[in-house]
């Protein structure tokens, strides 16, 4: 496998990554969704449930921001869908005077550097091609030439019918071509190095998983930057940022640690920035939005894919005003936009909070 790694470590690392903005202003209208794990049909539904896209699925979102908070892979089947709706999205919404800001979760991140852990069956799949075979035996070829290279096997037996079926289980058809597009060559790859992982439109801070302490004082174009890096020369990565379990891409601790003790940590972050608040998603929750910290977190991971039990929700940000949209109503009628923070002076309602029934009122 040695020759393997260093052919796919040469593919993943042979790309120069461009610096995206991470700061927008004057913004009017913000839609943020969480973690789309693969399901397709989520994304159609809640994109339309916030008036993003049309029949056709087609922008139709004019000069609205669409924060997607990151893992559009793993867990589902569609992923390859999702990501290729996404680009074609964001050249529509740029003509339109729009954006689309994809950013980096840690799948994103875990199939750009080959934790594959996540990866269903069915999304190798997907990569398969007419040459798929051909290619996986290529491969196998030179895994056989490799143990027969290497010293410390010359007294075990020549790998036999067992051994092969148990190499290609591990290596169903579409694995190399799916390790090829995550790479940094790859149409995926690129895409998802081409992304930040915090931005801050307005007076609101986006990220996947969260910011800890340990970055608080560390600028959110250095954070991007830094774990471009990582993506272009994994040997970084035990020490960076791009797998630190308090890195912005796994910290769980405003989803979940006690308010208390994060608050001074919280009140400087905002402060720092000029920010009212920071959404993140990573940390399921069950169906609803979420407001913490007296709304200034706020949590849209709703388990919105069918992995985690299909519930529709998405955050709309209309100037001051913030409403959580539950179970895909349509945006032309009030009814189902639940304020979360009325405005900036009047503080939080929890009446986001979802019931059983089909009105959320």
């Amino acid at each position: 496998m040695k020759r393997i790694a260093i052919s796919l470590l040469l593919i993943f690392s042979s790309f120069a990554l461009l610096a995206a903005d991470s700061s927008w202003t004057g913004v009017q209208r913000i839609v943020a969704v969480g973690d789309i794990h693969g399901d397709f049909g989520q994304l159609i539904s809640v994109l339309r449930s916030a008036g993003l896209i049309d029949a056709k699925m087609r922008w139709s979102g004019e000069k609205t921001h669409l924060v997607q908070l990151g893992d559009l892979p793993d867990r589902g089947a569609e992923t390859r869908k999702v990501m290729d709706l996404l680009m074609q999205l964001e050249k529509q919404a740029s003509r339109a005077g729009g954006y689309i800001h994809v950013l980096i979760g840690n799948h994103e991140a875990m199939n750009v550097y080959g934790d594959l852990r996540y990866v269903t069956p069915e999304e190798f799949a997907s990569f398969r091609d007419e040459n798929s075979e051909a290619l996986r035996q290529a491969y196998y070829k030179m895994h056989l030439e490799e143990l027969a290279a290497d010293p410390a096997r010359a007294e075990l037996p020549e790998p036999d019918e067992i051994y092969r079926q148990s190499w290609e289980a591990k290596h169903p058809l579409g694995f190399f071509e799916h390790r090829f597009q995550f790479s940094l060559k790859g149409k995926y790859g690129k895409w998802i190095a081409s992304h930040n992982t915090i931005i801050q439109i307005n007076d609101t801070i986006f990220v996947h998983g969260g910011i800890s302490p340990k970055y608080a004082d560390m600028e959110f174009d250095v954070i991007n930057d830094r774990i471009r890096e990582e993506f272009k020369d994994f040997n970084k990565l035990r020490a960076g940022i791009v797998i630190d379990p308090d890195g912005p891409l796994w910290y769980r601790g405003l989803a979940s640690e006690e308010e208390e003790g994060l608050e001074d940590h919280l009140r400087k972050l905002l402060s720092k920035h000029n920010a009212q608040r920071i959404v993140i998603a990573h940390s399921p929750i069950e169906g609803a939005i979420i407001p913490r910290f007296a709304g200034r977190v706020i949590n849209v991971d709703v388990g919105l894919s069918a992995f985690y039990g299909s519930r529709l929700a998405c955050l709309l940000i209309e100037g001051d005003k913030i409403f959580a949209l539950h179970r895909g109503k349509s945006t032309a009628a009030r009814q189902p936009f639940l304020p979360i923070l009325i405005n900036r002076n009047q503080g939080v309602s929890l009446s986001a909070r979802a019931n059983k029934s089909d009105n959320p009122n």
